[in-house]
């Protein structure tokens, strides 16, 4: 387990010190779909949908979710992020809504996580603003794409 950073000595959960870790410029990217009927995704192009504008209330909701990172998983250091961007675009041939989200801080520790709770934020919102039409839809490839900074450099997905 010498692996696992948030464990003590003694196999309890811990934070990481990153106390003497160097201040970087870091970023991370991270992206999900939320698969749906196409007449679904045709009802959020329309800007019909019943709650309100879905794309627009998923941005602000995954960048809400991005700055308080820290409250909902537990053992993730509060981060001052300097910039969150979630970019959500429509797919006909999937059908569905493509979301990407990219956080940046200059700090101590990465932003993979507040990255991750971007997207994973603003799929879950999608799916609760038109729930109502389509039971069916599926969240799904919530992953890292990207980081950069910190001691590991850059780490960029395959494939």
């Amino acid at each position: 387990m010498s692996g696992l950073t948030h464990l003590s000595a003694s196999g309890e959960a811990a934070m990481v010190d990153v106390g003497d870790k160097a201040v970087t410029s870091r970023v991370a990217v991270a992206e999900g779909r939320v698969r749906m009927k196409a007449e679904t995704l045709a009802l959020i192009k329309s800007g019909d949908a019943k709650k309100g504008d879905v794309l627009g209330t998923a941005r602000i909701a995954g960048i809400m979710a991005a700055k308080r990172t820290h409250e909902l998983i537990p053992l993730c250091h509060p981060l001052m992020l300097s910039k969150i961007v979630v970019d959500l675009s429509l797919d006909d041939a999937m059908p569905g809504v493509r979301i990407q989200a990219t956080a940046k801080v200059s700090g101590q520790t990465g932003v993979e996580m507040e990255a991750l709770t971007a997207v994973s934020v603003a799929c879950l919102t999608i799916y609760d603003m038109v729930k109502a039409v389509d039971r069916f839809m599926t969240i799904e490839g919530i992953g890292l794409l990207e980081k950069r900074g910190g001691k590991s450099g850059v780490w960029k997905k395959e494939g």
